[in-house]
């Protein structure tokens, strides 16, 4: 073999070699941080760690705040958890656009921190609005690679939910039903006597008790309240926003991944009505917190964390 011949055979194996050599890994994500989504930045946290599929925790409003999570920590002994303010709430940006706040944008914001935080499989637990978020996504965007849904306590019909408070109020004492009344009809909301008829119906059916357990992560962390009246309105028994006509109950049977249900007892997303969405989902699963009302991962935090765990166990032993 002559010297030259030699060179080329090194040099196409130096080449063969270069191009099986992998891809430079990525930097790792911080713990927590920022993510660019269309409008802004959002604040993103990350609980715990380990090798099963990370577990993404939208929360309620719309224009709530994710600091609440915090409470669940104990999911993230084998698995990242991570919770994120939704624009406009928490300690992300807050944009004065009433233009950003359309369930579509949300979608597209859910799919931006998914890509950022490199979530290719994920459980989705979605509360409150953040179950309307979740469904959202999913019928809208995309199932692939979302290995479970857990809807908690979630918005799925405006017209159902309405239907509920209203029914609910009238299990109330005469007297807070009649101020319910009235400051709905002439739209006095912020009138004492409506703030005080307000807090008795969300004692009953909202937090399940007269308050709830403080969160230090929620220290000097508030709510985007221009978000949830654009969206949803004013009080809890009409909608005159974005929201107003939102009903996904008829597309249910589309979901095909593995999705439970949570409810609680007392809760003014009615175990009848989560009850009805559940038989609608192939396969889906429910369960109620006797001793809750919606806040159920508030008021009963350790049944809450044992029921969701046991359902992510369930889902990583037996994967469709």
């Amino acid at each position: 073999m002559s010297c030259a011949r030699h060179v080329c055979v090194l040099v196409i194996c130096i080449a063969t070699l270069g191009c099986s050599q992998p891809a430079p890994a990525s930097a790792p994500i911080a713990p927590e941080g920022f993510i660019n989504v269309p409008g802004g930045k959002v604040f993103y946290k990350t609980m715990g760690g380990g090798d099963r599929t990370p577990l993404l925790l939208l929360h309620g409003g719309p224009g709530g705040r994710s600091c609440a999570f915090e409470v669940l920590g104990e999911l993230a002994t084998d698995r990242r958890v991570i919770r994120y303010d939704q624009l406009g709430s928490g300690l992300s940006d807050r944009p004065n656009d009433l233009a950003l706040w359309r369930t579509e944008r949300f979608v597209d914001e859910l799919d931006a921190v998914r890509k950022a935080l490199d979530l290719r499989d994920v459980h989705i637990l979605g509360h409150s609005w953040g179950g309307t978020l979740a469904t959202e996504y999913l019928l809208t965007r995309t199932q692939l690679g979302v290995r479970s849904v857990i809807l908690s306590s979630p918005l799925i019909s405006t017209p159902r939910w309405l239907a509920d408070t209203r029914r609910l109020r009238t299990t109330l004492p005469q007297d807070v039903q009649a101020a319910l009344n009235r400051c709905e009809a002439v739209e006095t909301a912020d009138d004492p006597a409506c703030v005080a008829a307000n807090e008795v119906f969300e004692e009953h059916f909202v937090r399940g008790a007269r308050t709830l357990p403080a969160v230090a992560a929620c220290e000097g962390v508030t709510s985007g309240d221009p978000v949830y009246r654009h969206m949803w309105g004013a009080g809890e028994f009409t909608s005159t926003g974005v929201l107003r006509d939102y009903d996904r109950s008829d597309r249910l049977g589309e979901l095909t991944l593995p999705v439970l249900l949570l409810a609680g007892r007392h809760d003014e997303a009615t175990p009848e009505t989560i009850a009805d969405f559940q038989r609608r989902v192939p396969g889906a699963r429910m369960q109620v917190l006797e001793n809750s009302a919606h806040a159920t991962y508030r008021t009963e935090t350790a049944a809450y964390v044992k029921i969701v765990r046991a359902f992510l166990d369930d889902v990583e032993r037996n994967p469709r």
